[in-house]
C-alpha cells in the first residue's frame, strides 16, 4: 500500500484544481496535472514581470529575479550548479540544439551510441547529425525482459565513440537503465554520457554528479511544471562548445551562453512554483516512497486477462506499465475507460520505436503511468474496470 507517513496525498491533492472533478489521471508519463500555484505565478509573471533583462525598472528587475531563482532551484533539483543549467521549450528542442553544438567538431566515420529503450527524443537528434555529417550510429539492443542489453553496449563501443546517449527510465514501459555504470562505460572510451532523463526526474531523485553525466535533459511538465525544457551541461564539457547563438547574448556562465534567445520567464516563474511544491509535499524522496507503494498495490490485484509488458513487478522500474485487456483493442479499451472516469492513453509507439519493434503487440497498447497524486482508491477502481472490460 501506499506509504502515507511518507506523504499525505490528501494535502497533496488540495492543491489541484484539476483533481477535483472526479476523474482519475494516470496519464502522467504523457504529462502531469499542475497544481494551482504553478498556474498562478505564470499568470502573476505576466502581469507583474512583463519585461526583459536589463531594463533600469521594476519588471526588468523582477524578470531578472525570476530568472536567477530558476537556475537556482533547476541546480538543486539536478544536483549541478547554476550555470550548469539551461532552459528550452521542451527536451526534444533542447537536444536538437545541444547534439549539434556538440558534434561540430567531429568528422565522418566518428560513432554515436544510441539505445534500443529511448525514447525518439534521445535518438532522432542523433540520426539527424549523422545524416548530415557522415557518422555512423550504433544501437544497443535491449533483452527480452526491456533491460538495457549491457554487453551489447560494451560492444558497440570504440575509440571513435563521441555520445552515449540514453535514457534514465524508458516512458512506455517504465525500465529504468544503470546510469552510473552506463557513465562510466561510455568515459572509458573517451565518449559523452548523454542521459534522457524526462520520464525518471518525475519519480525520483537525481543527482548528475554522483552519476558522473555529462549531459542531462528533462521537461518540467512531467513533474507537475509548465510546458518547459531543462538541461545540464557540464561546464568543462560546454566551455569547449561553439554553441548556435546571437553573438551579443551572454558567454557566461556556459548555461546561459547555451540559451538561443530570451528565456520564457512566464514559465521560469511557473517553474519556480513547481520546485516550491515539490519541496513542500516531501520531495521526491516521499513521492518515490509512496508511488511504489500505489505501484505494488497496481501489481499484486491486475486481474487475469491483462497482458503486462516488461519487467514482472516493481523492482527496476518507474511506475509506468505498459498492458493490454485480452480481446479489447488498445484504442476502445482507453475510450471505455475514460467513459468511467479513467485517464490512460492508448498508442502504439510510445516514441519508443526500437522498444515497440521488440514488443510486439498488436492493435496498440494502453500505458498505465502513476504519479503521486493517485490515491489507492483509484488504483482499486482502474483495476476494477479493467477486469470489467476483459469480462
Amino acid at each position: 500500500m501506499p506509504d502515507l507517513v511518507s506523504l499525505d496525498v490528501t494535502d497533496v491533492r488540495r492543491r489541484f484544481s484539476a483533481l477535483d472533478r472526479g476523474f482519475a489521471f494516470f496519464d502522467g508519463a504523457g504529462g502531469t496535472q499542475t497544481p494551482d500555484v504553478v498556474g498562478d505565478a505564470i499568470a502573476r509573471s505576466t502581469r507583474e514581470a512583463s519585461a526583459n533583462f536589463g531594463a533600469p525598472y521594476a519588471t526588468s528587475h523582477r524578470a531578472g529575479a525570476t530568472f536567477e531563482q530558476a537556475e537556482a532551484g533547476a541546480a538543486a533539483f539536478l544536483g549541478c550548479a547554476p550555470g550548469e543549467v539551461t532552459f528550452g521549450l521542451n527536451m526534444t528542442s533542447l537536444n536538437f540544439a545541444l547534439s549539434r553544438t556538440a558534434g561540430r567538431t567531429w568528422a565522418p566515420g566518428d560513432e554515436l551510441v544510441v539505445t534500443a529503450l529511448d525514447h525518439d527524443a534521445n535518438v532522432a537528434p542523433w540520426l539527424e547529425l549523422a545524416h548530415d555529417l557522415g557518422l555512423v550510429v550504433r544501437v544497443v539492443p535491449i533483452n527480452p525482459d526491456t533491460t538495457l542489453d549491457l554487453d551489447g553496449l560494451r560492444g558497440v563501443l570504440s575509440d571513435r565513440t563521441r555520445v552515449v546517449a540514453f535514457t534514465a527510465a524508458t516512458n512506455a514501459v517504465g525500465t529504468k537503465t544503470p546510469i552510473r555504470e552506463i557513465s562510466d562505460l561510455a568515459h572509458a572510451a573517451g565518449a559523452l554520457s548523454w542521459l534522457d532523463a524526462t520520464h525518471f526526474a518525475a519519480h525520483e531523485r537525481i543527482d548528475v554528479a554522483a552519476l558522473d553525466v555529462d549531459v542531462a535533459l528533462c521537461s518540467t511538465y512531467k513533474f507537475c511544471g509548465p510546458h518547459l525544457g531543462l538541461a545540464y551541461v557540464r561546464e568543462a564539457v560546454a566551455a569547449g562548445w561553439r554553441p548556435y547563438k546571437s553573438r551579443p547574448s551572454a558567454s557566461t556562465p556556459t548555461g546561459r551562453m547555451l540559451s538561443t534567445g530570451t528565456p520564457p520567464f512566464e514559465a521560469l516563474a511557473g517553474l519556480n512554483a513547481t520546485f516550491g511544491y515539490l519541496e513542500e509535499i516531501g520531495g521526491l524522496e516521499a513521492i518515490e516512497r509512496y508511488e511504489r507503494g500505489l505501484a505494488e498495490q497496481f501489481v499484486a490485484t491486475l486481474p487475469d486477462g491483462v497482458t503486462a509488458y516488461g519487467l514482472p513487478g516493481v523492482e527496476g522500474r518507474v511506475p509506468t506499465f505498459m498492458v493490454n485487456v485480452d480481446g479489447v483493442p488498445a484504442a476502445t479499451a482507453s475510450r471505455q475507460l475514460a467513459e468511467r472516469g479513467y485517464g490512460v492513453w492508448s498508442g502504439d509507439t510510445w516514441y519508443s520505436l526500437g522498444l515497440y519493434q521488440s514488443l510486439g503487440y498488436e492493435d496498440g497498447s494502453l500505458r498505465v503511468a502513476l504519479s503521486h497524486y493517485n490515491t489507492a482508491d483509484e488504483v482499486t477502481g482502474l483495476v476494477a474496470a479493467l477486469a470489467e472490460l476483459g469480462s
